[in-house]
């Protein structure tokens, strides 16, 4: 992206905008009710946050996160790392 917004969020998170794209994406089509697809975003966001997933973190947000059975931002699964 050229864009200078977006190089100034790269620069300041590390993060490629491109990457946070393709992880937007995928959650606004995920099916928050599968858990293989649960389990995919939570690793993903725990990678993009560079912050450690346990196994038991994962299984922990995995849970909460089936339970609401509803859509969640990145903002929402942010909050739960």
């Amino acid at each position: 992206m050229q864009n200078p917004f977006f190089k100034a969020i790269e620069n300041k998170t590390g993060v490629s905008m491109d990457d946070l794209f393709t992880l937007a994406n995928a959650i606004s089509y995920a099916d928050f009710t599968d858990e293989k697809q649960v389990r995919k975003i939570v690793r993903k966001v725990g990678k993009l946050a560079n912050k450690p997933v346990s196994k038991e973190l994962e299984d922990e947000l995995t849970k909460s996160i089936l339970q609401s059975g509803s859509s969640l931002s990145l903002k929402d699964i942010e909050k739960l790392l």
